[in-house]
């Protein structure tokens, strides 16, 4: 973000902001120059932090003489002033101990990841799980069942299964569907499950599929099998929101707390997240959801190797501590990422 302010205003500014971070407190022109070594009179800060007002950084509250940082402060900290510290050896640690797999269903550790983000950062941790769409195909398997009746079992690179039972058109024999698991599992292993979609549309516009009966089958059972799945949730630490000052007021928690209960409303917007690389940070009123107002959300991709799998971060104020949880999504989120890859 380019800024249009001088060195001094920036460093008024980044000390207006840590002291509102800490404090929840407004920030006066006095504090200012008894706490920060910036060797300006409370009348040089005073007139800076007006500058700053006028221009969008600062507003005042109706009862206080000091002034708070709007989302444009914060963007502008985030993106140019912020010194990111490293992530301690406990939490890594920590981190480390209560994210590994030891036999446990991704489901667990998922939930157990957004756990450990709220107890490390002291806001909400929120992980996505991966939608199967997402997850890269190592087996599908085709079971006959009574009458037309088949169970579909599709496999992924990460261990998570997805079980359908379909109707077919016409009788299958187990033979056959012998054949076609291997026929499919031949041309479709390593692909992700939206990209299988692609490739059976492609397939059943070959001629050759299309005159032999078997591959035409076995390409139309598949299409059966493959739909979207919604994505699952694991939001943990709601409480912690609950105790901070900005969050007093009764009829704003509620608002808040809705939003996070119609989930819905989060998948919109960490699904924008999904294909970046790195960080998004969105401050306030940034996410586009009337009901996030002075809310801030961190988050990072896991991934296996190009793919993105999902989405994992922090939502908390947006006076969090920004260079403690940055640096603390970003490490739970390389360490998912190499547990789902199998490096333990």
């Amino acid at each position: 973000m380019q800024s249009d302010l001088n060195d001094r205003s920036k460093q008024i500014l980044e000390a207006i902001i840590e002291d509102y971070i800490l404090t929840a407190e407004p920030v006066g022109s006095r504090t200012i120059t008894r706490r920060h070594p910036l060797d300006l009179s409370p009348a040089t800060v005073r007139n800076v932090m007006s500058d700053l007002e006028e221009m969008g950084y600062l507003t005042s509250p109706h009862t206080s003489a000091g002034r708070v940082p709007t989302d444009k402060a914060y963007r502008l900290y985030v993106d140019s002033l912020l010194a990111v510290r490293r992530v301690s050896r406990n939490e890594r640690e920590e981190i480390r101990r209560r994210c590994s797999i030891d036999g446990r269903d991704i489901g667990s550790v998922l939930r157990d990841t957004s756990r450990i983000l709220s107890s490390v950062s002291h806001y909400m941790g929120v992980v996505v799980a991966p939608r199967f769409t997402a997850a890269v195909l190592q087996q599908i398997e085709f079971v006959k069942l009574s009458g037309n009746r088949i169970l579909v079992i599709l496999v992924s690179q990460t261990g998570s299964v997805q079980n359908k039972i379909i109707e077919s058109d016409e009788l299958v024999n187990p033979a056959d569907l012998e054949r076609m698991n291997n026929y499919l599992n031949g041309m479709l292993q390593g692909l992700t499950i939206s990209q299988v979609k692609s490739r059976l549309i492609l397939e059943m516009q070959d001629e050759k599929t299309r005159y032999d009966r078997l591959m035409s089958q076995a390409i139309a059972l598949s299409q059966k099998t493959m739909g979207d799945s919604d994505s699952e949730i694991f939001l943990e630490g709601q409480t912690n929101i609950m105790e901070l000052p900005e969050f007093a007021d009764i009829g704003k928690m509620k608002e808040m707390f809705r939003t996070f209960e119609e989930k819905n409303h989060l998948v919109g917007l960490l699904d924008r997240c999904m294909d970046a690389e790195g960080f998004n940070i969105f401050i306030g009123a940034e996410s586009r959801l009337s009901q996030m107002a002075g809310i801030s959300v961190i988050t990072s991709t896991y991934r296996t190797g190009r793919n993105s799998l999902g989405v994992l971060g922090v939502i908390g104020p947006t006076r969090m501590g920004y260079a403690k949880v940055i640096p603390v999504v970003d490490y739970t989120a390389k360490l998912v990422s190499r547990l789902l890859d199998g490096d333990r």
